[in-house]
């Protein structure tokens, strides 16, 4: 006796699944349709950044980070001017040699968060050494800046609250105020009198927090965080700043934009990076008030629900915090060798973004010759990449060179030479 005679309620489903089942054996290759149409979609998106000049392609470094690199494809020995390794530390050997130590001895990883099983000594004493580094009360280790932004914002902020951000702001920060509940208000770039003007519309605002880049990445501009910190205190709000740009070279020790500016006993609160100049590996992290570090160990989602920070990363971290805590020598060499390149460039009669920080923005506005420029300094040499929307807004295309400690001035003026070279052939310099 058949299936469909012992249940007959069934028939209807069974032949369902029989006609599916021939279906799939005669056609195995036919693409599902809403696949089709996805990929339809995916690819006329992807064709549109390809017609618009501003598709980011990846090379392939065979080397370890540093001045000097090796790439795929070619032979010579290339300079890098784009990378964040501001100091120099990416492959500096004692904080190689940190990594290698913290591996043998703390293993590759946690396999767990840090609440469960994912806090070892090694964590606490760089979350001592950081808050030490920044002279606040305590501090949380993220898997990223980005974590440590999308982290923050929904945590100490609720409806009853306010939030002013500088409206180019990095990336991370924008998505992590989304985040939050808090009333949103966006000021001109570095605008105080527009600053201002929100303070006073937000005054019946809880909490208001002033958010702001310490640095710019994308321009090398510093905030004024003097006036921002004057107008906080005038209306009773926290001041907040992201590091990422500036820690461990900015001040006279290294401390950043609030040291710089002399304002660290008035910024409340610091976010930033172990992937730029303290090391260059991964992380990032809050420094702050103790009870706030306190309620981000609880509540911060992506502290809670990420794997800790791999040992041998937190070791290296550890011990290029400790370079920058006994010397502020490495931190002082960036200013001369920062203003040798500007100096050399404006001289070419190039327009360089920004003012005396490392980063240091060749304006060319075009985003295809920005591209193509970079493509023919890597034939000179030098690698450095185009940045084009929406890395910036349209119509501002720029090459971006990063110094770093470690360039000597003979790679500064070879690079200027290769951009008077690059820039000659594309009429951008006569």
């Amino acid at each position: 006796m058949s299936l469909h005679a012992l249940f007959p309620k069934l028939s209807l489903p069974l032949r369902g699944l029989q006609l599916l089942r021939s279906r799939t054996l005669t056609a195995p290759n036919r693409p599902y349709g809403a696949v089709a149409q996805a990929r339809s979609v995916l690819e006329t998106e992807l064709e549109s950044i390809r017609v618009a000049g501003t598709w980011k392609g990846e090379r392939v470094i065979t080397s370890k980070q540093g001045a000097h690199i090796s790439v795929d494809g070619s032979s010579a020995d290339i300079l890098n001017f784009c990378a964040n390794n501001y100091l120099g530390l990416s492959s500096h050997p004692e904080v190689i040699q940190a990594g290698i130590e913290a591996l043998q001895k703390y293993g590759a990883g946690l396999s767990s968060v840090r609440f469960i099983c994912g806090t070892q000594d090694l964590h606490k004493k760089l979350e001592q050494k950081l808050a030490q580094f920044h002279e606040r009360e305590d501090c949380i280790l993220y898997a990223s800046c980005f974590d440590a932004n999308a982290g923050l914002f929904e945590v100490l902020l609720g409806p009853e609250d306010a939030v002013l951000s500088d409206e180019l702001n990095h990336a991370s920060i924008i998505d992590g105020i989304r985040l939050c509940r808090a009333k949103r208000l966006r000021y001109k770039h570095m605008d105080l009198n527009d600053l201002e003007d929100k303070l006073k519309e937000s005054q019946s605002s809880r909490l208001r927090l002033v958010v702001t880049d310490g640095v710019f990445s994308m321009d090398g501009d510093v905030a004024p965080l003097v006036g921002i910190c004057d107008l906080a205190e005038q209306y009773g709000a926290l001041v907040f700043i992201d590091e990422c740009h500036a820690t461990g070279f900015l001040g006279i020790r290294g401390r950043g934009t609030d040291e710089l500016l002399g304002v660290m006993d008035r910024v409340h609160i610091v976010n930033s990076t172990l992937g730029k100049a303290l090391g260059g590996a991964a992380g990032g992290y809050t420094v702050g008030p103790k009870p706030l570090i306190d309620l981000l160990r609880q509540r911060s989602r992506p502290y809670l629900f990420s794997n800790s920070l791999p040992p041998p990363v937190v070791g290296s971290a550890t011990r290029a915090v400790e370079l920058l805590l006994a010397s502020n020598e490495i931190a002082q060499s960036m200013a001369a060798k920062t203003m040798r390149f500007r100096n050399g460039m404006t001289q070419a009669g190039f327009t360089i973004a920004g003012a005396a920080h490392p980063i240091c923005p060749v304006m060319l506005g075009d985003a295809r010759l920005a591209s193509l420029m970079a493509d023919d300094m890597l034939k000179l040499g030098v690698y450095v990449i185009g940045f084009s929307y929406p890395v910036v807004p349209k119509g501002k295309a720029r090459i971006r060179v990063q110094i770093s400690a470690a360039h000597t001035d003979s790679d500064i003026d070879r690079t200027v030479d290769a951009f008077i070279q690059t820039g000659r052939k594309h009429g951008v310099i006569s």
